[in-house]
């Protein structure tokens, strides 16, 4: 770069290069581009066809970006600071939403956000930290609550009996026995291709699951599935008139989901290994499993008998062949056990050869 050059402020081929003996600083021109500022708001609008499938969680996203817009008072930004998260977030508190309420909306907005500055629409972010959350009691269907229930259901429609009884047998979310179609059914196994990991995930079939997905012979044309017929919100209206009738209008916690929790409780209770009830509800991390981790009470049987057993030596004789028993707890004989004779007779030799050297 030329004296003239400096002087008139000028860069010379779009960049200057100044050298050193020790350090190259290359300076660039090219890439200046024009701040902006969005609203949150316009943002989704931008790209919420791109980061959302449609359905009922697109919904739910497009809900929790408005209140957030909202507010914000539809302020513009070209850098989301910290202050903003944090006041965001004492605002949502206050309005008396749960940390577990907090995270779903911090989620959906950070999944924006890191897709804006990706595209270069905002320069910053913050630091989105998940809000510690309380494990809540997990409400399942006892055997005798499911029978109730699942009789008032088949006294209002065959078909959301069906339903009902696919759903707590396979533990499937709604949306994905509903969309299933027949060539995911192959002979004894279910394949659920819409998932809300977006993971497709293969099980078994019950003998009653069998029975349920069979249609009824009527005259017309054959539905894509065995459940294409039904909406979710025509199942949620039979299914609350039924909860109703049973007594269970009350429990706010007795929704069409209660059916997966029932599953996993039930396959957990039975003995089946965390890992495999993960894949066989489709859990995207084993965390969310781990919350039917403690019905595995099964494993903790033994425990019992180590803490029943009592304390003193003549009751603790018969433990050494127990399963529990460990050279730690074993007792021992305070004689020292006798040799064998060829191995004293080892011991004469040793000490002769010794002797003689």
């Amino acid at each position: 770069m030329t004296n003239e050059a400096i002087q008139e402020g000028v860069p010379s081929d779009h960049f200057a290069i100044f050298s050193s003996q020790t350090a190259k600083i290359k300076y660039s021109y090219n890439k200046i581009r024009e701040v902006k500022s969005y609203r949150v708001g316009e943002l989704f609008s931008a790209y919420r066809d791109i980061l959302w499938d449609d359905g009922r969680h697109k919904y739910n996203v497009s809900s929790f970006i408005g209140e957030i817009d909202e507010i914000l008072l539809g302020e513009r930004f070209s850098a989301f600071d910290q202050s903003t998260l944090d006041n965001l977030i004492g605002t949502l508190r206050q309005r008396g939403n749960s940390n577990a309420t907090i995270n779903r909306k911090m989620a959906a907005l950070s999944k924006l956000l890191r897709k804006a500055h990706k595209m270069g629409d905002i320069h910053s972010l913050p630091e989105f930290r998940r809000q510690k959350e309380r494990a809540g009691r997990i409400r399942f269907l006892e055997k005798d609550e499911e029978a109730r229930l699942f009789a008032a259901i088949r006294s209002r429609s065959e078909d959301a009996y069906r339903l009902s009884v696919f759903l707590v047998d396979t533990g499937c979310r709604l949306g994905e026995a509903l969309g299933l179609i027949w060539n995911d059914i192959q002979e004894h196994r279910v394949s659920f291709w819409i998932t809300k990991s977006g993971r497709s995930r293969t099980i078994p079939m019950t003998a009653r699951v069998k029975e349920v997905i069979k249609l009824p012979v009527t005259e017309g044309r054959r539905p894509k599935g065995p459940f294409t017929r039904f909406s979710q919100a025509q199942f949620r209206a039979i299914w609350n008139e039924a909860k109703a009738e049973v007594g269970l209008a009350a429990d706010e916690q007795v929704v069409p989901h209660i059916l997966r929790h029932t599953c996993a409780s039930r396959l957990v209770q039975g003995g089946i290994d965390i890992r495999r009830v993960q894949m066989w509800l489709g859990h995207q991390t084993l965390s969310m499993t781990m919350r039917y981790a403690h019905l595995a009470t099964n494993d903790l049987d033994g425990c019992v008998f180590v803490l029943e057993t009592p304390r003193c030596d003549g009751a603790t004789k018969g433990a050494e062949n127990s399963m529990f028993s460990s050279p730690v707890t074993t007792p021992t004989s305070s004689k020292p056990a006798r040799k064998p004779k060829s191995e004293a007779a080892a011991v004469k030799v040793s000490r002769k050869s010794f002797r003689a050297n």
